[in-house]
């Protein structure tokens, strides 16, 4: 059996010391980078050189930015890539359609991964869709994702919730229409997929059930890419994400 691959965690918050525990609990060699921030008097290059160094440094093969989405993401990424490492990014993305490029080319010379963690992706009744409805031609997709702890951070609920649905809708059923999505913070728990046809539910996903160990799945499907296995959920589908994401908000602010 291969050596467990070792990782390094960018990050110092909540998610980063989740990440922490999850990765060693697996068994995965991990370290952490704490001083994440671009300095004030900083440039962008010796930004991306001092995080390459401390990535390099860490002996890790993975990079797992555990950090907010923002600008500040491609640099990481960068500099991940740059420092030979393969590297996985939390959603959303909000890279344009030439970053993404860039990163993906990048990668692909250096013969590296980049993934977006969309964890539901790899939820066994979500692959289930996928193998069944043949795209979700004639069907509509409906989401609530309702979040009951606190959230302190700045990105908007449609953003950092929706987009879980929105993968699952481009993964799964990307030819289905929207018929609802409703995604909120400070609301009694919910994390529910279905779909209709002819006005009818006739399936429904209870994200909940079975994903006790979705993110070590995740993690599992992303070290076997390592070895030549498929896995879909780069830049690329999180750009497709975005994009849709864009023009759910667009009609909704049109209403």
């Amino acid at each position: 059996m291969a050596e467990a691959p070792a990782y390094v965690i960018l990050g110092r918050g909540r998610w980063a010391k989740k990440m922490l525990s999850i990765l060693g609990g697996e068994g995965r060699p991990v370290t952490t980078i704490e001083e994440t921030r671009q300095r004030p008097s900083e440039s962008a290059p010796s930004y991306l050189s001092r995080l390459a160094a401390g990535m390099r440094v860490s002996r890790a093969e993975i990079a797992w930015l555990c950090v907010s989405p923002g600008p500040h993401v491609s640099l990481m990424i960068q500099a991940a890539l740059e420092a030979g490492l393969h590297v996985i990014a939390e959603k959303p993305w909000y890279g344009s359609a030439m970053d993404t490029e860039r990163l993906q080319a990048l990668a692909r010379a250096k013969r590296r991964l980049i993934g977006v963690h969309f964890e539901y992706l790899v939820h066994a009744e979500v692959e289930r869709w996928k193998s069944s409805f043949c795209l979700g031609a004639g069907l509509r997709f409906g989401g609530h994702f309702f979040l009951g702890r606190p959230y302190h951070g700045d990105i908007p609920a449609i953003d950092n919730l929706g987009c879980h649905l929105l993968a699952i809708r481009e993964f799964a059923v990307p030819a289905s229409e929207i018929s609802e999505m409703q995604c909120v913070y400070g609301r009694a728990d919910e994390r529910l997929v279905w779909l209709e046809r002819d006005g009818q539910q006739i399936t429904s996903i209870d994200l909940f059930q079975g994903s006790e160990r979705i993110i070590q799945e995740f993690m599992k499907n992303a070290e076997a890419a390592l070895e030549g296995a498929a896995f879909p959920f780069d830049l690329d589908f999180a750009l497709r994400v975005a994009n849709q994401l864009n023009v759910l908000k667009a009609r909704s602010s049109v209403v």
